[in-house]
This record gives C-alpha cells, sequence and structure tokens, in this order.
C-alpha cells in the first residue's frame, strides 16, 4: 500500500533552520497534490504549504517567505525548508498527498506519521 514517511524533524534553536523530507512508495501511479500541516498541542491541524503536481504552491499568510515547498518528482519526494524559525512554529509535522495507486481507482488522501519540530526560545 500507499505509505507517506516524513523525515527532518528535530530541535532547533530560534533563527534556524530544518529541511524535512516526505518521501511517498507503493505502487503509485500519480501523485496529485502533496502537502504541509502542523498541530501544535491543545490545537488543530493547520495547512503550512501545498504543491500541486506541476510545482504551484500556496502557503500560510503568516508563513510566506520564511518556508518553502518543493518536490522532487522523480524522487516522490516532497521537502519543506524552513528558516527563521521561532519558538511558535513547534509542533507536528505532517505530510498529505493525493495518490492514485495500481490498487485504488482515483486519487486518495494519505498522511505520514507526523516529525517533531521544537524551535527553542
Amino acid at each position: 500500500q500507499v505509505q507517506l514517511v516524513e523525515s527532518g524533524g528535530g530541535l532547533v534553536q530560534s533563527g534556524g533552520s530544518l529541511r524535512l523530507s516526505c518521501v511517498a512508495s507503493g505502487s503509485i501511479i500519480r501523485i496529485n497534490d502533496m502537502g504541509w500541516y502542523r498541530q501544535a498541542p491543545g490545537e488543530e491541524r493547520e495547512l503550512v504549504a501545498a504543491i500541486t503536481s506541476t510545482g504551484s504552491t500556496n502557503y500560510a499568510d503568516s508563513l510566506k517567505g520564511r518556508f518553502t515547498i518543493s518536490r522532487d518528482n522523480g524522487k516522490n519526494t516532497v521537502y519543506l525548508q524552513m528558516n527563521s524559525l521561532k519558538p511558535e512554529d513547534t509542533a507536528v509535522y505532517y505530510c498529505n498527498g493525493e495518490i492514485s495507486s495500481w490498487t485504488t481507482m482515483g486519487a486518495t488522501k494519505y498522511w505520514g506519521q507526523g516529525t517533531q519540530v521544537t524551535v527553542s526560545s
């Protein structure tokens, strides 16, 4: 089955940078939109950034300019470059993808397990 696996999270100082990766694997035919979401303790999950199969991007207004989403279609991977990190960026970051596979007709949304990002104050 299709799997999404995030990596790259960790502890970083305020003002630092991290690069998150999300790799999709399985019987994939096509990956459509992909995105990054985050969820802080006690808060709802929110969209961070999204990218279409053709590279069109969308960002949360508050994060635009600090975060950059990109993808490598050959590697079935989406990235999130996070710069100038702030303590309020601390959250679990989740990868999401709309993917069609050999065993599923039509696009299906998948979620990764999440990766923790902690920014020290």
